[in-house]
């Protein structure tokens, strides 16, 4: 219960990211979401489940959670270099992103992304991928994270339609945006814009 805002190292819509370590020296980051956060028990339980389930080097890895009371916790592993964003949208980082290194991450996103969708026991969307939702870690790999919005797919399932639409506007495919119809051609949308992004 007690964060302590000298290691908070994000915040979003859903809530704070701290940074932790635990008994064994292993740094962490742990997703605190906020009480007020428009993830309710549905979205925290689907992301616990569907992250625990997948193991790709371009995924972020769940270590643990929390669900007690109104408290809902995510301990994920810790990726030290932030988000993609943090690179893209910042002048004086942007110079770090050389092409070769843009390529790699372009390649590490896609990767990540045909694991969801083909490479997996599950089938997953994520629904939104975007800059902020791609970590880097210390060798600059990205790793997809935030699958709160994920959904699963049967086997045979190859679109889904919600009147619930979530994900970020500037990466949504306009069939998802404005019907609700999303598949895994949704995630490639936005895996376009992230390209345009990157280079």
């Amino acid at each position: 219960n007690n964060f302590s805002d000298d290691n908070k190292i994000g915040e979003g819509g859903f809530g704070d990211v701290y940074k932790g370590t635990i008994p064994n020296g292993q740094e962490i980051a742990v997703k605190r979401l906020s009480r007020s956060s428009g993830q309710g028990a549905e979205e925290f339980k689907n992301e616990v489940v569907l992250v625990a389930k997948l193991q790709h080097r371009n995924l972020v890895r769940l270590l643990g959670f929390c669900l007690e009371r109104q408290e809902k916790i995510l301990v994920y592993e810790f990726v030290p270099n932030k988000s993609l964003n943090y690179f893209l949208f910042d002048p004086e980082k942007r110079g770090q992103l050389d092409w070769s290194r843009r390529y790699k991450i372009i390649g590490g996103i896609a990767r990540g992304i045909l694991y969801l969708h083909e490479d997996s026991r599950l089938r997953i969307i994520h629904r939104d991928l975007k800059a902020s939702n791609i970590l880097l870690d210390g060798d600059m790999n990205p790793k997809v994270s935030d699958f709160g919005m994920a959904r699963i797919f049967g086997v045979d399932q190859t679109q889904g339609k919600t009147s619930r639409v979530v994900g970020t506007y500037g990466y949504m495919s306009p069939e998802y945006a404005m019907r609700g119809k999303f598949s895994v051609k949704s995630d490639v949308f936005s895996f376009g814009v992230l390209v345009l992004e990157i280079i």
